[in-house]
């Protein structure tokens, strides 16, 4: 495939213009209003367009936030580089193909970069010189981190990780960090809070679109997500050496914090309440008494006008991202377990993954459901599996559903499978399970297939086919107004 041809979050928002819908905003409070349009945009239109803030209340004009990016597939399609033309199945099926196409490609050091233009070290460090906003009515604080990127090395093996966890502005110097147990860059931390030292980290905020998705896609331990996003690219990732910490840091990014995290015994603060990707407030310090972790600033880094990306969760009803990159992960990861025949899968939240197979023997749906309980890119955090035939769009949830009501026998269809790795943030785990660390839960796994033993004799689907769908809609496509395909 062809190389992405953007270098950054600026050329990516100007290329995405041109392909869909977007707003330019100017005079909106940082202090819950722009989270609250973020919202219910994301909510109330379909195809959310992207947001730009400028001139935002008690910030001079440049100092800019961009919302709902990827609320559209066309823009996500623009972000790695796919054509813009194709349906939503097909562009999935493209980033899958890429996906399981890419090689890791070492990062390649400049010595000069744009995220350089400005530099803040010792008195002059101070995180509010930016709009960070309050993004849900009730949130404990100012979040600087949703759109970012925390990279840390493994002291033992030098394995550089880039993950995505949210931060909390505490004061001019100070961000709150909260990592899950079990999350590569907290395992990072750990290795060293255990000898006593503080843990080098870079911060990244307003990044490569591209390194955002690798950051927080599921790759197993080992495989930088530095070094994807340069297969993903087709050309090498350019980096500069953190003068602090020596650690990577993206050349082409809007703003920079390299600091350390120093063990929770050392120092740690409560943290939150945030709302969270499944709606509701949890997580951090909520119920607890025991604070989280934060990070020392040593020094900012930005560009002249930076932008700072707003990925911070909506409750699911609202469209935050279109086209999730882990469901490409998802799908070459169970074909790389052996399933054959998968046509699809498509991770709709972290709480629902469809997998969509052509059955070709007893037992396929169930092996298929089974392995995605086992995947990286579904292993944590979910709630339910559908396996659905090869007639279902698995990113269609309307035929999904359809699947469920009339492909399921609840008696014999669903299954149970518990103490399956989950989160603190989950909000149905008892709270006796989240104080003891038991950070489990179960899972169904829906078979919304036909029975396989009397597959061919199941009655015939009423509706058009694809094809004649397609065909009609293109032909009708002004008249009636359909979204283009």
């Amino acid at each position: 495939m062809e190389p992405v041809a953007y270098n950054d979050l600026r050329e990516f928002i100007e290329e995405a213009k041109k392909v869909s819908d977007y707003r330019e905003i100017e005079g909106a409070d940082w202090d819950r209003e722009i989270g609250a349009l973020v919202e219910a945009t994301g909510e109330l239109v379909a195809q959310p367009p992207m947001l730009l803030f400028d001139k935002i209340k008690g910030y001079p004009a440049g100092f800019r936030i961009l919302s709902l990016a990827y609320a559209s597939y066309k823009r996500v399609a623009v972000a790695l580089g796919l054509p813009t033309d194709k349906s939503k199945l097909e562009v999935l099926r493209l980033a899958t193909a890429k996906i399981k196409s890419a090689r890791p490609v070492p990062t390649k050091e400049v010595q000069t970069a744009p995220v350089m233009e400005n530099v803040m070290t010792g008195d002059d460090i101070d995180l509010l010189k930016f709009p960070v906003p309050r993004y849900h009515e009730k949130d404990g604080g100012r979040y600087l981190g949703t759109g970012d990127n925390l990279i840390n090395a493994d002291p033992d093996s030098g394995f550089v990780n880039m993950g995505t966890y949210r931060m909390q502005v505490h004061d001019r110097n100070t961000l709150g960090l909260w990592m899950s147990p079990g999350q590569h860059g907290r395992l990072i931390c750990m290795k060293y809070w255990e000898k006593g030292k503080s843990c080098p980290v870079v911060g990244v905020f307003g990044g490569h679109p591209v390194a955002f998705m690798a950051a927080h896609s599921k790759f197993p331990w080992g495989l930088s997500e530095l070094e994807m996003t340069g297969g993903l690219l087709g050309r090498p990732f350019e980096i500069i050496r953190g003068p602090v910490t020596g650690l990577p840091i993206p050349a082409s990014a809007e703003i920079v914090i390299e600091g350390e995290v120093p063990p929770p015994t050392v120092e740690s603060r409560p943290e939150g309440p945030f709302g969270e990707w499944p709606g509701y407030y949890s997580g951090g310090s909520i119920g607890t008494k025991e604070p989280q972790p934060v990070i020392k600033i040593k020094a900012i880094y930005h560009r002249n006008n930076p932008i700072i990306e707003d990925e911070a969760p909506l409750w699911p009803g609202a469209t935050k991202l279109d086209l999730n990159l882990g469901s490409g992960v998802l799908w070459d990861q169970l074909e790389n377990a052996g399933i054959s025949d998968v046509v699809g899968a498509y991770c709709h939240t972290s709480y629902m993954c469809v997998i969509a197979i052509k059955q070709r023997y007893a037992g396929h749906a169930k092996q298929a459901g089974m392995a995605a309980l086992s995947c990286s890119a579904s292993a944590r955090n979910g709630r339910y599996v559908v396996v659905v035939d090869d007639d279902i769009d698995p990113t269609n949830m309307k035929e999904v559903l359809w699947a469920m009501m009339t492909r399921v026998d609840p008696k014999t269809n669903i299954e149970i499978i518990d103490q399956c790795w989950s989160t603190p943030l989950d909000p149905r785990m008892p709270r006796e399970k989240r104080d003891s660390g038991d950070h489990t839960n179960s899972r169904a796994i829906f078979y919304a297939v036909r029975p396989f033993e009397w597959k061919d004799k199941f009655p015939v689907v009423s509706r058009s086919s694809r094809e004649l769908r397609e065909q009609t809609v293109r032909k009708y496509q002004e008249k009636v107004g359909f979204p283009k395909l």
